[in-house]
């Protein structure tokens, strides 16, 4: 009888898992996610009850566990916690002697990569400030905009930055009553102090800790701003739960304290600041930071460091991929890298190179209430909705009007959920465990980010502005940013979509698409800028013929412009409102342009004869 019940006890236990492989394939993985989840969560809170509660409280445990392990490594010099810890001290004595700041002052760092501007952060953090991560790309009018808009009682610029930005925005700032702080041993403006210089005049022993106490998780941590892609920057508030939950990233991607991490991202990034910095101090791993990303040497610092994580945005890993191929590309220690923006089909090109790096793509945003993870490795897809998900998180996909610009509603005034396989627009539920915390000094643009009884009476959502798309197996897969999508013969075209199609061709390294417009026709029309490949030429017949067979008319970009180099952000991705701007006027443009020509079934030179009878309607589009 024991046998015949250990029999069926046995068989029912492969009987389900067989099910579970075939109804649930992804059921373990799902599981597994779920409770690693759960678990970080769980710590979170247990740590805020011991007093944990900032990145600088973390910092500072972390320092009386492992003093001397080496926490920076910056032009080959080794920074160990202890050290980082330290010289933060002496710019926290800086400010306390000097500066007149006191919590809850908000100060502006605008420095490039290197130790000093986490000495910075960390010595500002230790004083309650909140400090504001500038991007020194943004030109003086808009820094301004980001000083004032955050309040900033103080600005500390990088002495590498001093030399890019106009005088006169130093003047606005003094004339605004903002103090400004020079990371340098000397000053060329009158009222503005230095700070290098007073480092050896204090001590390195530690401020109050009563300075740094935040209340709660909830409290203000700092700002990071926005692209400003439509306008000026705004101020992202990110608060102290927001950040040590960024922190955590990495671990979920099985990395350890022994990992090295490679880090060449703008620290005022939110990936290179809390999931790079702030992921190395959670696991008490180390970091090698560089300056700036440099495709050339970023492998051979990877043998050197014996480096095996990494952070990627954009289209870094395509650059990667652009690199002449060498003997020694799989020579290396890497095994881990995350990040969001990389397209399928470098993926796949990525991995067949440089060897099985397990790449974790996730989707979120600065402001954004929630992040999905890829724990799967699935190749395209920028995150999973398991069936433990709904534990996790909240969200719709809702179908959009991409001509209108607008969300399609029934008859009720109800938003209409996208189908499965069908593209729709992301929006995450606000609540009490994803809240959406706004931006600083712009209520209105807060607002415009809200959506409000989309389904029930009551409910708040937070409006992406992104198109994605679910499969039949719960994968995610990013379309495109509600404002790239155009509409062209009454069909969207998805911009990410035909890039990816036309970087297929061998002689084609890199591709931007996107919609202009043209007189008389209704919508916006595809347009490609190109990079070629290294000695290769353009081929208008072979890329015709490629794109009919994978494109439908309607998305087939009728002009293509030939550019030396595409113009990307500093986060690598894609720049395209000077582009569209430009549109396809060879007048305007002095790079080859090319014109779908049909009856020739190629792309030809675009004349200005060509443009002319676009123009004036004589050639029909």
């Amino acid at each position: 009888m024991a046998c015949t019940w250990l029999s069926t006890v046995t068989g029912g236990i492969l009987a389900l898992v067989a099910s579970l492989k075939i109804f649930f394939p992804y059921f373990w993985e799902d599981l597994v996610f779920f409770l690693k989840r759960k678990r970080l969560k769980s710590m979170i809170k247990k740590r805020e009850k011991n007093g944990i509660i900032s990145i600088i409280d973390l910092f500072i445990h972390r320092v009386g566990k492992i003093p001397h392990k080496p926490f920076l490594i910056y032009e080959g010099n080794v920074h160990t916690y202890e050290d980082v810890d330290r010289r933060s001290n002496r710019v926290a004595q800086v400010f306390l002697q000097y500066g007149a700041l006191k919590k809850g002052d908000t100060v502006a760092l605008l420095m490039c990569n290197g130790p000093d501007f986490i000495h910075v952060w960390f010595g500002l953090a230790k004083l309650g400030c909140v400090v504001a991560f500038l991007n020194f790309n943004v030109r003086s009018r808009s820094l301004l905009h980001c000083c004032n808009t955050c309040a900033a009682k103080a600005v500390v610029i990088g002495e590498d930055c001093l030399g890019s930005i106009e005088t006169e925005f130093i003047f606005h700032l003094l004339e605004n009553n903002i103090t400004v702080w020079l990371m340098s041993t000397s000053s060329p403006f009158h009222r503005v102090g230095t700070i290098l210089d007073k480092l050896d005049k204090v001590p390195d022993h530690p401020v109050s800790s009563h300075l740094r106490a935040a209340n709660n998780g909830k409290c203000t941590a700092m700002y990071i701003f926005t692209s400003g892609s439509t306008g000026f920057p705004k101020a992202a508030i990110i608060t102290h739960l927001r950040a040590l939950t960024a922190c955590l990233a990495f671990i979920q991607c099985g990395a350890t304290s022994q990992d090295i991490m490679y880090l060449t991202l703008p620290l005022y990034h939110i990936s290179a600041s809390l999931l790079g910095i702030g992921g190395c101090i959670e696991l008490g791993a180390t970091c090698v930071l560089k300056k700036k990303f440099s495709a050339s040497q970023f492998w051979n610092d990877c043998r050197k460091y014996n480096v095996t994580m990494f952070l990627y945005i954009g289209e870094l890993c395509r650059y990667l991929c652009n690199q002449p191929r060498k003997e020694g590309d799989r020579v290396h220690k890497v095994r881990i890298a995350l990040g969001n923006g990389i397209r399928p089909a470098v993926w796949k090109e990525f991995l067949m190179r440089f060897g099985p790096i397990k790449i974790f793509e996730f989707y979120g945003s600065t402001e954004g209430n929630v992040v999905f993870f890829n724990y799967t490795n699935k190749i395209g897809a920028v995150g999973r909705t398991g069936i433990f998900s709904k534990f996790l998180h909240s969200f719709e996909l809702l179908k959009y009007d991409i001509s209108k610009e607008e969300l399609m509603k029934d008859k009720h005034g109800r938003c209409k959920k996208a189908r499965i396989g069908e593209p729709g627009l992301l929006v995450t539920q606000v609540t009490q465990e994803a809240p959406f915390s706004g931006y600083v000094g712009n209520n209105e643009a807060s607002e415009k980010k809200l959506l409000r009884n989309m389904f029930v009476k009551g409910d708040v959502y937070f409006n992406t502005g992104d198109l994605l798309v679910m499969d039949d197996n719960g994968f995610l897969y990013f379309t495109d940013r509600v404002g790239d999508t155009f509409r062209w013969k009454g069909e969207n075209v998805a911009t990410v979509e035909v890039a990816e199609i036309i970087t297929m061709m061998d002689f084609i390294q890199e591709a931007n698409v996107y919609g202009v417009n043209v007189k008389n026709c209704e919508g916006r029309i595809g347009m490609a800028a190109v990079v070629l490949k290294p000695d290769q030429a353009f081929d208008g017949e072979r890329l015709y013929k490629h794109l009919v067979d994978f494109l439908p008319s309607y998305a087939r970009p009728r002009f293509v412009r030939i550019m030396d180099a595409m113009q990307i952000t500093p986060t690598f991705k894609h720049q395209k409102m000077h582009l569209v701007d430009e549109g396809f006027n060879p007048e305007i443009i002095s790079e080859p342009l090319y014109f779908l020509h049909e009856p020739s079934c190629s792309y030809v030179p675009l004349t200005r004869e060509i443009y002319k009878n676009v123009a004036s309607g004589e050639i029909c589009l």
